[in-house]
């Protein structure tokens, strides 16, 4: 008899293990929920675009930055080619005494960018000539250009500080003690290094501007009736804080040329000063 055998169901092969794609975690690290790494992040690109801003106006305008400009390269186009500055040079060593030579030098060397040698230049030719008004105005000037420029590297400054330890741009906290808390030693010392540069170049400007306001006085003595000196040596002295100097000035231009179109704008800003003054001293 043929025997009958049940057949057994084949077990089913166990399948192989699928390996699932891990989601992509959502969850911030712990770099993103620190609050000066994030704020470094989003105001770095605001400190490169002040940065930026500034690069670019030296460049286009010729700022301070010992160069010829844009503007500059639009103003000398089709003019006649300045004179070198070493023939510049040669001349006032032929003729030292000749005030026209040290002008000529001067006038080149601001061509080229070197305004303390122009400066320098014209400090001589008024030596020879104390009373040509011409250096006097050029002298001017030039001491306002140096304060410019010293300024804007002190607000230079102050960005790139703000850039490189955002974190000491605001204030620190202070326990009951005094002591500061969350202070970054790294970031003090950077702030500490570019506050003094800063401060440096805010003095440089300081000076420049009142040299500025020197050579406009002497300016006014020797053309006392140009109501143009008298309202440039106003606008120098009140950049310089000096209001006795601005008052003075601004009332003799008042004097020179009452119907001037700016005459109430002048009259104006005495009305300042004055006010100004009268609450420092009281």
């Amino acid at each position: 008899m043929a025997r009958f055998e049940k057949s057994r169901p084949k077990s089913a092969k166990p399948h192989a293990a699928v390996a699932t794609p891990r989601r992509a975690t959502t969850a911030p690290s712990i770099e993103d929920t620190m609050f000066f790494p994030r704020l470094r992040r989003h105001a770095k690109w605001m400190f490169v675009l002040l940065a930026l801003i500034f690069g670019l106006g030296f460049v286009l305008f010729g700022v301070g930055a010992g160069g010829v400009g844009v503007g500059d390269i639009f103003r000398d186009a089709g003019g006649s080619t300045a004179q070198s500055v070493s023939d510049a040079r040669e001349k006032t060593e032929e003729s030292p005494k000749d005030p026209a030579a040290w002008i000529e030098l001067s006038t080149a060397l601001q061509t080229e960018g070197e305004t303390a040698e122009a400066i320098a230049a014209l400090d001589q030719a008024i030596a020879l000539r104390p009373k040509d008004p011409d250096p006097y105005r050029q002298l001017a000037g030039l001491h306002l250009t140096q304060a410019t420029k010293r300024q804007q590297d002190g607000q230079l400054l102050q960005v790139a500080a703000a850039y490189r330890a955002p974190a000491q741009s605001f204030l620190l906290f202070t326990a009951p003690t005094g002591q500061a808390v969350l202070s970054d030693p790294i970031g003090l010392g950077i702030n500490s290094q570019a506050s003094q540069r800063a401060t440096d170049a805010y003095t440089d400007a300081q000076t420049e501007a009142t040299l500025a306001v020197d050579a406009y006085e002497q300016l006014a003595k020797l053309e006392p009736d140009d109501p143009n000196v008298q309202i440039e040596l106003a606008q120098a002295a009140q950049q310089t804080g000096d209001a006795a100097t601005a008052i003075a000035a601004y009332e003799q231009f008042l004097k020179l040329a009452p119907d001037d179109p700016n005459a109430s704008i002048v009259r104006e800003q005495v009305k300042q000063l004055k006010a100004a003054a009268g609450s420092a001293s009281g």
